[in-house]
């Protein structure tokens, strides 16, 4: 309050320690000299009086209770229409005075006090400005934000088993056999930059940077064969060691129900192209085979090009998602010639929507509750259909993945049908209840007929898996997981198979290439110790049985179904988020 304000109240205080009107000839100073010494009122609610609508209630409310440098009458009345001389108004203000200067003089002690610790703030503080001066000066974007995450892989394995009759590692279409000389240590990386933006808060436009030195069946551990692929293995087209754009898409939302993504360089597991991801494990991939959630089949995820998806989240049914999207293998370019590849504009060969195509389109029903009956906890689950043209199943066995592609972008068309039913379930709170996430895909195969080969129809496969995941497992902030399952594998090669070129030295055992001794068993342990917020090492292990499949299990004539090849690996994962 100024002191206008407190002068203009003046006359209303003081009337107060004067109740009889008094000239300035009759003014008894000794009398204002106790003033400050009568007891002062503390509550405006004092005067009977008063009232706020008053046109000084709000001055008169803080000289009381702010200052406490008002009095009144003894029978508890204010008189604020009372007139009062100049002598009061010295008084009353001296007084106010006297209670500002206490205050005054209480922070002058605390800011001496606290002298040295003001200074360093005060320096902080400088300092700090100077700072988001430079970084306001040099940032990036205002709309983007940089993330990266590096993986740094060191392991090997052993092989067993009884597949011993040969040494033949480069001939095409034998089995590969005796791996006993595999094995030595490996050290590999892969490298991701993320580029996240957005313009209005809802969207999402991401471009992904990375590099690897180990991608494919090359970057399987090691040099074992695709199902021993570790999810973290990359490498670009152009070889080891060379960074290039990995995905590029956009997504936004329609309203509120309706979500949109579409890119140049898109994967069917990207934000947006599917309603819900029907697994929880794992928080730390090991091998590639646990990251498709039982069904590699139907989550195919090798169509990375260009293509586009739309989720559907009813308001009306909450929980539920309806999911299309539709991804063509380098879908953008014109200047290749391999069939089957739909980086080729011409219907024939390549392009976007063709029989030529290179592509996936996966249809994707799903449910989310945040309690589950009876036990609690979230859940979730999922049924997906996945159509695919010309395009293997990301992992599987070698007999799996040759027929789900047979032609493999050379001549003739193939297509699959795939179904994947997946889901998880988690405890509300981590303890010695796991998280279980669990899966199956079966899978249905045409080949299409080429020059020297007819069509085949019906190979048929099929994939589970479970996985346990213990969050805090020991330490807060670690996690402990399992995984048992087998990965795609033949069940039925159909009709025309004895065109193959594989069956040919397969047949006449009688057993021929049926599929009989495809299967195989895959199991990982793995316990990721959390060092710091950015940094996780994760030493695993893992087991295959009968990792080349059928493939593995037969002698170079054919004569043998029974014989198998097995690997026992170890490594350590280290993981730097950035």
């Amino acid at each position: 309050m100024t002191c206008f304000n407190a002068l203009r109240v003046a006359p209303m205080g003081l009337s107060l320690l004067v109740p009889l009107a008094a000239s300035a000839g009759e003014l008894n100073i000794a009398g204002l000299s106790q003033y400050t010494t009568k007891e002062q009122a503390t509550s405006i609610s004092q005067f009977s009086d008063v009232r706020p609508t008053d046109w000084a209630h709000q001055a008169l409310t803080a000289l009381v209770e702010r200052y406490g440098c008002i009095a009144g009458y003894p029978n508890g009345a204010y008189r604020g229409g009372q007139a009062m001389t100049r002598w009061e108004a010295a008084a009353l203000l001296n007084a106010c005075l006297d209670r500002i200067s206490e205050s005054t003089d209480t922070l002058k002690r605390l800011r001496r006090e606290f002298e040295k610790e003001l200074e360093m703030l005060r320096g902080r503080s400088t300092g700090l400005e100077a700072r988001t001066g430079q970084l306001e000066a040099t940032q990036f974007s205002t709309t983007t934000k940089l993330s990266g995450l590096a993986t740094f892989v060191i392991g090997s394995n052993a092989f067993m088993g009884t597949n011993n009759n040969s040494v033949d590692l480069n001939t095409p279409y034998t089995p590969i056999y005796n791996r006993a000389n595999f094995g030595a240590t490996t050290f590999d990386y892969d490298i991701q930059l993320i580029f996240d933006t957005s313009f209005t808060g809802k969207d999402l436009l991401r471009t992904v940077l990375r590099g690897g030195d180990a991608g494919g069946e090359n970057g399987s551990m090691y040099a074992m064969g695709m199902l021993s692929t570790l999810e973290a293995f990359y490498e670009q087209p152009a070889g080891d060691n060379v960074i290039g754009l990995f995905q590029l898409y956009y997504n936004f939302p329609l309203g509120d129900e309706f979500t949109f993504s579409v890119g140049p360089l898109v994967r069917t597991d990207d934000d947006n192209m599917l309603g819900l991801w029907p697994s929880v494990y794992p928080s730390d991939t090991i091998l590639d085979f646990f990251t498709y959630a039982g069904a590699p089949g139907a989550y195919n995820t090798g169509g990375l090009g260009g293509g586009g998806g739309v989720v559907y989240r009813p308001k009306w049914a909450s929980g539920w998602s309806l999911s299309q999207n539709y991804v063509s293998a380098e879908g953008s370019s014109f200047n290749n010639n391999v069939f089957g590849d739909a980086s080729n504009g011409n219907p024939g060969i390549g392009g976007m929507f063709t029989k030529g195509a290179g592509s996936v389109a996966i249809t994707q029903l799903s449910y989310t509750g945040a309690k589950t009956p009876l036990i609690g906890g979230g859940f979730g689950v999922a049924f997906a259909y996945t159509y695919s043209q010309n395009i293997p199943v990301p992992v599987g066995t070698p007999l799996a993945v040759e027929f789900s592609d047979y032609n493999q972008g050379k001549e003739g068309y193939d297509s699959g049908n795939n179904i994947g039913f997946s889901g998880y379930w988690q405890p509300a709170q981590p303890g010695l209840m796991p998280s279980i996430s669990w899966g199956v895909g079966l899978g249905s195969y045409s080949i299409g007929a080429t020059s020297d080969r007819s069509a085949t129809k019906g190979v048929t496969t099929a994939s589970w898996y479970t996985g346990l995941q213990w969050e805090d497992a020991l330490v807060k902030g670690n996690a402990l997981g399992m995984a048992v399952g087998q990965a795609p594998y033949v069940t039925q090669l159909g009709s025309n198979t004895a065109d193959s070129p594989r069956a040919a030295t397969t047949a006449s055992s009688g057993t021929g290439q049926s599929g009989a001794y495809d299967s195989n068993f895959m199991w990982e342990w793995w316990y990721a110790v959390r060092v710091s917020d950015n940094i996780t090492v994760t030493p695993a292990m893992f087991f295959i049985s009968n990792f080349d499949g059928q493939l593995g299990s037969r002698t170079l004539s054919g004569a043998s179904g029974t014989a198998t090849n097995s690997v026992l690996g170890g490594l350590v994962k280290t993981t730097f988020r950035f």
